[in-house]
């Protein structure tokens, strides 16, 4: 008797571990672990590669005949050897005798990364910028003058000091700082929220609504109905919760650092957030439904939902890098693919004025929305029709064997 017992529960141990091992999910059960290892190297090398990228100041130099390129020469050949960044010289206009130079209007109108002007001549040069960046380069820019003169190089030359209020540089480090904390909002929101479309489809699925509902209606109305029910949901938490912020900015408004204002404005940005946001949660959402029709069971919905949560973080990190090239294939690419597009999108809103590059972003998202949902209706209404099969052929197999077992026990009822 107890061998029987042993052996009824080896089979069981055995028939169980072979269908763990052997899963699908159970490779992504393994992976698991590394999943955070992975995210958090990510994002320090991409955080310390985004800084890099946007903290390369440059001085504009506009001075007469070879003096700009006497003080460019000067300082790339110290700069290896001076302690602390050394901003980038570029020349900006190689002046005649006589000619002036506006080192203000170039500040406001120059390259995203210009900070300062150098003007004058290498006797007398004269530094315009911002306060802090006036303090900050007013020795360097004398020690490379006085390297760069031909007569009496020992000497350092005095700086006359420009302020103005600020600059292109500055005007787009403060840019890109909005920009940083929209496309971290709205990854937040997006991640929070949107794991509620997955936890309605499990809990349907195990209780079999779905498939109720599935033979109701189209599985593409199905799947839209259930989307947008949530992000309207997700709408009034949101609403309910900048309500409570704004509460408590406006009790502590004055501990608060203040985002600078994007280059399309505060209004249409709110307006652009709030419509990336959507499309970034019907996205998301669309995604999850498709993995709720690929799994058959709500443990292999749950275990296939956490690579999906990793990519998401994946995603946001690319578009944070894309922040800091603007205008490469990088940042193209970030445009393009449908995950990243709202969170590079509204990166774009806070840096460049132009609207009508967003109205085609909002279009190619709800594409790849629609896209998504009824690839996944098809995938979902296969899974349960096979599952339906199996369900009846199961019932089938069943009946044959009782009655075969009928059989062979009847001759020997009739014998007694």
């Amino acid at each position: 008797m107890m061998a029987e017992k042993v052996r009824a529960a080896f089979v069981v141990a055995r028939r169980d571990f072979t269908a763990v091992i052997f899963s699908k999910t159970f490779l992504l059960f393994l992976l698991g672990p590394l999943f955070p290892i992975v995210i958090g190297v990510m994002a320090g090398s991409i955080g310390a590669q985004v800084q890099k990228d946007l903290d390369r100041p440059e001085i504009g130099v506009a001075m007469e005949g070879v003096q700009g390129q006497a003080l460019i020469a000067a300082r790339n050949a110290m700069a290896d050897r001076m302690a602390g960044g050394v901003p980038d010289f570029v020349e900006l206009k190689r002046l005649v005798p006589g000619e002036r130079f506006d080192g203000r209007a170039a500040l406001r109108q120059g390259p995203d990364r210009l900070a300062a002007v150098v003007t004058g001549t290498l006797e007398h040069p004269v530094l315009t910028g911002t306060p802090e960046r006036v303090d900050m380069w007013q020795g360097i820019v004398s020690t490379f003058a006085a390297r760069a003169r031909e007569t009496h190089p020992g000497t350092f030359p005095a700086v006359q000091a420009e302020v103005v209020a600020t600059s292109a540089d500055q005007t787009r480090n403060g840019q890109v700082a909005t920009a940083q904390a929209g496309q971290t909002l709205l990854f937040l929101l997006t991640m929070l929220l949107a794991g509620m479309v997955l936890s309605n489809l499990v809990e349907e699925k195990s209780n079999k609504i779905i498939e109720v509902l599935a033979a109701a209606i189209p599985m593409d109305s199905l799947f839209l109905g259930k989307l947008f029910a949530m992000l309207a949901f997700s709408l009034v938490g949101i609403a309910v919760w900048g309500m409570a912020g704004g509460v408590l900015v406006l009790s502590g408004a004055r501990h608060l650092p203040l985002l600078a204002t994007p280059a399309v404005g505060w209004a249409v940005f709110l307006l652009l957030g709030f419509l990336y946001f959507a499309m970034a949660y019907l996205l998301l959402g669309s995604v999850f439904l498709t993995i709720g029709g690929m799994a058959s069971t709500v443990r292999e919905v749950q275990t296939l939902s956490m690579p999906v949560t990793m990519m998401q973080l994946m995603v946001f990190f690319f578009a944070s890098y894309a922040l800091a090239h603007p205008g490469s294939a990088i940042e193209w690419s970030a445009v393009v693919f449908p995950l990243s597009s709202p969170f590079a999108m509204l990166a774009r809103a806070a840096q460049g004025p132009a609207l009508w590059p967003h109205l085609v972003a909002l279009a190619w998202q709800g594409a790849w929305v629609l896209a998504i949902v009824r690839m996944g209706a098809r995938l979902f209404r296969r899974n349960v029709m096979k599952s339906g099969g199996a369900r009846k052929g199961g019932r089938l197999f069943s009946r044959l064997f009782a009655r075969v077992a009928t059989k062979r026990e009847a001759p020997v009822t009739n014998a007694y």
